[in-house]
Formats: C-alpha cells, sequence, structure tokens
C-alpha cells in the first residue's frame, strides 16, 4: 500500500509543480512546467520595480528550465518598472502582461515571440515599442490606450491587427503596416488623434468597421486594390482628410464610412460599387465634387446629408431609388442630375436645399416622393422633364410645386470616362447613346540622345450621340495604365479651363 502511495505522488508531481505555486529566482517569479522543463514569468507579490533582466532559463532544485512565455498579468500595475529585456527564448506573452506600467517607456519584442495576448501591454507609458518578425498575431487591445505612444515597428511576419489593438494611441503619428498583414480589426488604430500618415498595403483584404476611425490627424488616405469593402465607420471622424482613393475593387462602402470627414473636398465612387450605408459620407462639409457608381441601385439614407459644399450632383441611371434625406441640408447644391432609372425619393432627400435652381430629371414614370423637397425653395426653381412627361410632372407634388417646367434639351448629356482593368468604360445619362471616341497614345520624349523614353500617355476624346438629337459637349481624358486615369479638371474646380491647360501638356509630353 505504502508503495502505491509514492508512486502515485510521483506521478502527481509535474500536476503541481507547473499549477500556481511560483517559486522566487533571482528575484523573478516563475511557474515552473517540470515535465517540459519550461518556465513562465509571473507575478510578484510586492511588484517588479527598476530594470528588469528576463534570463533564458533558469534552474531549480537540479533542473535547468527554458524561460517560454511571461504570463497572465505578470507585471500588472507595476508602476516602479522602468525597463525589461525579454530574452530570445520566449515566444508569447499572455494576457494583461504589463497592463498599467506607467514608467515603462519602451520594450523590444524578440523574434522568438509569436502572439502578443489581450491587454498585453494597454495602457501603460511606452513611447515606442518593436515588434519582432516573428509575431503572427497583435492580440485584441495589445496597445490599447498607451496614450504616449509616438513610434512602433510592426515586424514582417504579422499578419493580423487584432481589435482596438492601437486604440487611443493619441500620440502616435505614423504607422507602417508591413506587406504581410491581411487584415486590420475593428477599431484597430480608433483614436489616434496625432496620427498623420498611414501605409496600408496591398495584402490587406480586410478592413475592420471603425479601423481609423476619429484619426483626426490623417490627411490622406489610399486603398490598396485588394479590398473589397469599406466597413461601417472606418473613416468616420477623420477631419483632416482631404484626400481618399477607392479602388475599383471595392464593391461595398458601409454606414458611416466617411461620416464627417469635413476636409474631404472630392471623391470618386468607382464603378465596382454597388451599395453604399447610410450617412456614408454625411457631414463632409468640404466636400464639393462626387462621381457616384454607375453600378450603385440605391442611395441609402442620409448617405450625403448636411454636405453643404457641394453645389452639384448626377445620380446616375443604375439608381433606382434615393433614400431619405440623402442630400437633406446640402444648403450650396444649385443643380440636381437625377437619372432615368429612379422610380422613387425618399422623404426629405433633398430638404433643406435652399440654393436649389434647377433639377434636371430624365425618368419619363413620375418617381414617387412625398415632401422630398421641403425648404428647397423650388418655388423659384426650374424642373427640366422629357418632353413626353411634363404634363404627368405638373399634375403631382412636390413636381408641381416648381416655379416652372421645362422640357429636357434634347442634346445628349455629356459622357463620362473612367480606366480600369485595363478597358475604358463610358457612360451616359442619355440612354441608348452611341459612343464616338478616339484613343491618341503619348508622345516619345527624348533627350537630344540616341534614345527614346515613351511616356505611356493616352488621351480619349469623347463625346455621345444619338438619332433626333444634337451630340454631347466634348470630354478630354488623359490617363496611364498604371495611375488608372485622371480627368482633365486639374484643380479640382468644377471646370477645365485655362488653368488646367498647361498640366494636360505636361502630361502628355510625360513631364
Amino acid at each position: 500500500m505504502k508503495k502505491q502511495i509514492i508512486l502515485l505522488a510521483m506521478m502527481l508531481l509535474p500536476m503541481v509543480a507547473s499549477a500556481d505555486d511560483a517559486v522566487k529566482i533571482g528575484g523573478i517569479y516563475y511557474n515552473l512546467n517540470v515535465q517540459d522543463e519550461v518556465a513562465e514569468v509571473t507575478s510578484n507579490p510586492n511588484e517588479y520595480k527598476g530594470n528588469l533582466v528576463i534570463p533564458a532559463s533558469v534552474t531549480y532544485g537540479g533542473t535547468t528550465y527554458s524561460v517560454t512565455s511571461i504570463g497572465y498579468r505578470a507585471f500588472w500595475y507595476c508602476d516602479g518598472l522602468t525597463s525589461v529585456t525579454i530574452p530570445n527564448s520566449v515566444t508569447s506573452i499572455g494576457d494583461q502582461a504589463f497592463v498599467e506600467c506607467s514608467s515603462l517607456s519602451s520594450v523590444t519584442i524578440p523574434n522568438s515571440v509569436t502572439s502578443i495576448g489581450y491587454q498585453a501591454f494597454s495602457a501603460n507609458g511606452l513611447t515606442s515599442v518593436t515588434i519582432g518578425n516573428g509575431v503572427t498575431i497583435i492580440g485584441e487591445e495589445a496597445f490599447y490606450r498607451c496614450d504616449h505612444l509616438t513610434s512602433v515597428t510592426i515586424g514582417n511576419g504579422v499578419k493580423s491587427i487584432g481589435k482596438q489593438a492601437f486604440c487611443n494611441c493619441s500620440s502616435l503619428t505614423s504607422v507602417t503596416i508591413p506587406n504581410s498583414v491581411t487584415s486590420i480589426g475593428v477599431d484597430a488604430f480608433n483614436s489616434c488623434y496625432g496620427l498623420i500618415s498611414a501605409t496600408i498595403p496591398n495584402s490587406v483584404t480586410s478592413l475592420g468597421g471603425g479601423a481609423f476611425s476619429y484619426c483626426s490627424s490623417l490627411t490622406s488616405v489610399t486603398i490598396p486594390s485588394s479590398v473589397t469593402s469599406i466597413n461601417q465607420s472606418t473613416f468616420i471622424g477623420c477631419s483632416s482628410l482631404s484626400s481618399v482613393t477607392i479602388p475599383n475593387s471595392v464593391k461595398s462602402i458601409g454606414f458611416d464610412a466617411f461620416r464627417d470627414c469635413s476636409s474631404l473636398t472630392s471623391v470618386r465612387i468607382p464603378s465596382s460599387v454597388t451599395s453604399m450605408g447610410r450617412l456614408a459620407f454625411g457631414g463632409c462639409s468640404s466636400l464639393t465634387s462626387v462621381t457616384i457608381s454607375s453600378n450603385l441601385k440605391s442611395l441609402d439614407d442620409d448617405v450625403f446629408r448636411d454636405c453643404n459644399s457641394l453645389t452639384s450632383i448626377a445620380i446616375p441611371n443604375s439608381v433606382r431609388s434615393i433614400g431619405r434625406s440623402a442630400f437633406q441640408d446640402c444648403s450650396s447644391l444649385l443643380t440636381v442630375n437625377i437619372g432615368s432609372g429612379v422610380k422613387s425619393i425618399g422623404r426629405d432627400a433633398f430638404a433643406g436645399c435652399t440654393k436649389l435652381t434647377d433639377v434636371y430629371c430624365y425618368a419619363e414614370e413620375v418617381p414617387s416622393s412625398t415632401n422630398a423637397f421641403d425648404g428647397s425653395n423650388i418655388e423659384n426653381a426650374t424642373l427640366y422633364v422629357p418632353k413626353v412627361s411634363v404634363d404627368a410632372y405638373s399634375a403631382v407634388e412636390p413636381w408641381s410645386r416648381f416655379k416652372s417646367i421645362l422640357t429636357l434639351s434634347d442634346k445628349c448629356a455629356t459622357p463620362t470616362v473612367t480606366f480600369a482593368n485595363g478597358e475604358l468604360e463610358f457612360s451616359c445619362e442619355t440612354e441608348d447613346v452611341e459612343y464616338v471616341f478616339d484613343v491618341a497614345a503619348g508622345v516619345a520624349k527624348t533627350d537630344g540622345s540616341n534614345k527614346a523614353k515613351l511616356t505611356g500617355t493616352y488621351t480619349v476624346t469623347l463625346y455621345a450621340k444619338k438619332a433626333g438629337w444634337d451630340n454631347s459637349d466634348v470630354v478630354i481624358f488623359v490617363f496611364t495604365p498604371d495611375s488608372g486615369g485622371e480627368v482633365c479638371d486639374t484643380n479640382k474646380d468644377g471646370v477645365v479651363d485655362v488653368a488646367d491647360i498647361g498640366v494636360i501638356i505636361d502630361r502628355m509630353a510625360g513631364k
């Protein structure tokens, strides 16, 4: 019997040694795993202070243990910890390992570490951090509320940046995300108020909702062609964002995606986009120019509400419905072009557009609408509709309240042209038109030597025609296969004039 008890005790020994009975070795507490001969740094009842160097291995009871992890809350609220050296033997940093280490100013995470746990460095005094190339996942809230953090180097092995990983890092000014990253989590950089620039690589396929929300110093962003959707609130409150490039890969833009981006002046929504959520561009108070996707089926509620610098808008023929308050309080809106496909216009869609002077509606069947133009002074505005529909519009509100209802000109609308995926795409608000175009290759550039450099620049001259209609105005489009093209309104002032000509000539010459 005694022999059986001794044997049982020996079998249980590894389990006892790897439980919560920490041992102190050289001023650091460890949980020892006798079976695997590995050690985990654990918490100090009296808190860790000063400069701490974690060894790669420790010896206890005649056995040498490799230090492979920093455990759960190992340095929890160690206010007196000023520095820590993590050895290359460590492979994981546990949840909340360094929470509220207010005196810890910098840390280097070695290449051996593969994962950083939940809130591992949350709310501490870090000013700089280097994340080794071995880390594949930056856990949720890993650096949450590190409001002194100004510099972060993310290793080339990181594949995902977790939810709120750098949320409220208000002093962070720039971040370079390596090409290894495929996903950026929800609110990952939310409220990084000092963030001026962020490079999003082509490897990223998923931008979590709110990923860069309220980054109020962010001035420009290019969304890579690997991204297929811009989720809800991704850039909400980025009040300094003046330029954004949305690639042709994007199919949907979520609600609040660019809401209150009050410095954004122009946006082109590519034809790949088929849906846009509520308030996607609401409150973009500096927005003067918008190109709406020619494949969009509906404009959601409030989608451009309070864009009070917008002077004109063209709603493409693909759109079937305009949501409630879609353009409400766009107080500078002068001209609205409503495509022929629109069947319904929601309540208050154009309410409060007090400067509205001209509405061009190409739908032969009168769109259903209730109070769409309330407070927009349409009693002093002009409505243009198809010749066959004048009587129908005159007989029903709100259309009948316009000062005058005139026949649409029998001149084709000016077409638009875009370049994507090696193809030119034409569109026109006038249906069933024929496109007449000419594409001229760019000239060769020479410096007088025996070599000439091809510019790779092309110029498209385009107009639309239709039997019984006058030809449209001519549009000129300059593009390169690499850049995807750029309209000739180079300074984005709404017109192509003398100010644009010099720039256009330089581009055609390859300068």
